[in-house]
């Protein structure tokens, strides 16, 4: 797949130089994409600049279009869901959920509008707040659900009356340059570029170019850093999702029987590489072992494989360096004194693949605990009392998410509610949606593209205030 081109001011983009793209089930190249020069970037900012004054000035033509957009990708579900697999892994049906969520990303945004509000209207003066497109953003998305992310980001900033520049991750570049083509026809000319670049030099070119009034990112801590710092100089908006060390308790009355299933998936799918999924368990001392069973056998059941095989649950992991990173993490808790009660190593077998690995005996203080696995092992921690349990989950510079699980609803959001953490869950994990707010805490990052709050933060606020 290598005559895939970059989208700048809707037409394409010639071709200068290409970088491989592998796929994670071989690790052979599976296509090829186009690397951005610094002149073709300029151009793509250049394009979405002029084409704000015309896009922001019509609401209902944007929600038209992003209406259409939203059919495009229904449309081109398969193509684009066979892409997806052959470079991010996950299993087929697992893409065309995720094709079916970027679609309906498009479609909640084409509903949305910057409504005046009213903050005094008196004998005194009439004082309305209006919320106002920002200009060109520059959105940068991760390699873990690329298609949908990019579209949380877009499809709010394009309903806002902004345009977008868009980088995917040079791990999973062909689906998104493949979907920049086919809204070529769909949006106005310079509404939406999709670049892509060989390594993070292009989004560190995006992120301090003069033209973007917000750069809008989801990735590593480390990055995430690198990007508000350099966004600072410019003082550009932020909006950065930066992963999460996601805990979940469960209580004394919750079933390990009825439940395990339920959080094994809150934790592995997409083979663990979620930054909202559980990444350490926490549980009652004397439900331990029933807990440890219960999930072995859920692990030791589960269908791995390349994502085109017929009743693959688990794909590999997306790249050779994060599956380096997963295997560092097991065998660290391995060398601690920790116990591979299912999985433990990789599969023999060509490609990223590791075994869906849960460990006992992983304590606060072993790195599979302490950071973001990212990865298809989950560390199970007993606990004595409640209260050691929530400060453990509270004990991290991570606040994404978290969840309780318990047979007593109520109680468990009372618990649910301590956990230092942008969304707390009751009896499910990682349950996301476009009209609700997705935001963390802590080092998890801030602002967000979910929901009315997500959707201003791609204004900004006039006051227009008339004296009587």
């Amino acid at each position: 797949m290598s005559d895939l081109t970059m989208t700048i001011g809707g037409e394409a983009a010639a071709v200068e130089a290409v970088f491989d793209v592998l796929d994670p089930a071989t690790n052979e190249v599976c296509g090829q994409a186009p690397d951005c020069t610094a002149e073709q970037l300029d151009a793509a900012m250049s394009a979405a600049a002029a084409a704000v004054p015309s896009w922001s000035s019509d609401a209902e033509a944007r929600a038209s279009a992003l209406r259409r957009a939203g059919e495009a990708v229904e449309e081109a579900e398969e193509d684009l869901a066979r892409i997806l697999v052959s470079e991010q892994g996950k299993p087929l049906a697992d893409a065309h959920l995720e094709l079916k969520g970027a679609a309906g990303r498009l479609r909640f945004a084409a509903d949305l509008r910057l409504q005046p509000e009213v903050l005094q209207d008196d004998e005194q003066a009439l004082a309305v707040l209006h919320r106002r497109p920002l200009g060109v953003i520059a959105a940068i998305s991760p390699w873990n659900a690329p298609l949908i992310i990019s579209m949380a980001k877009v499809a709010p900033a394009l309903a806002a009356g902004n345009t977008v520049v868009l980088k995917p991750s040079p791990y999973t570049p062909l689906s998104t340059l493949r979907l920049g083509e086919l809204l070529r026809d769909v949006l106005p000319p310079g509404v939406l570029s999709v670049v892509s670049g060989r390594d993070g030099a292009l989004g560190a070119a995006m992120t301090k170019h003069s033209v973007p009034r917000m750069v809008d990112f989801t990735g590593s801590i480390r990055t995430g850093k690198l990007v508000a710092e350099s966004a600072a100089g410019d003082l550009k908006r932020v909006a950065v999702e930066l992963g999460g060390n996601d805990p979940a308790i469960a209580l004394q009355d919750a079933d390990p029987g009825e439940l395990a299933e339920r959080v094994f998936w809150g934790a592995f799918a997409n083979c663990g590489q979620v930054c909202v999924a559980i990444k350490r368990l926490y549980v009652p001392q004397d439900r331990y072992a029933d807990w440890l069973d219960a999930l072995r056998a859920v692990a030791e059941a589960v269908p791995v494989g390349a994502g085109m095989e017929e009743g693959v649950r688990l794909g590999p992991l997306n790249n050779a360096p994060q599956a380096d990173h997963v295997e560092r993490l097991v065998d660290d808790a391995l060398d601690h004194g920790a116990t591979a009660v299912a999985g433990g190593a990789r599969l023999d077998r060509p490609g990223n693949f590791f075994a869906p690995t849960i460990i006992a005996g992983a304590a606060d203080g072993v790195a599979i605990v302490d950071d973001e696995q990212f990865g298809p092992a989950l560390p199970v921690i007993p606990y004595d009392s409640l209260d050691a349990a929530v400060r453990a989950a509270n004990a991290t510079h991570y606040g994404l998410g978290g969840s309780v699980w318990g047979s007593d609803a109520e109680n468990a959001a009372e618990v649910a509610a301590r956990l230092e953490c942008g969304t707390s869950w009751v009896n499910t994990h990682k349950v996301l949606a476009a009209h609700i707010p997705f935001v963390g805490t802590k080092w998890s990052g801030y602002g967000g593209n979910s929901g009315i709050d997500g959707f201003h933060e791609f204004t900004a606020s006039q006051v227009l205030y008339t004296q009587r």
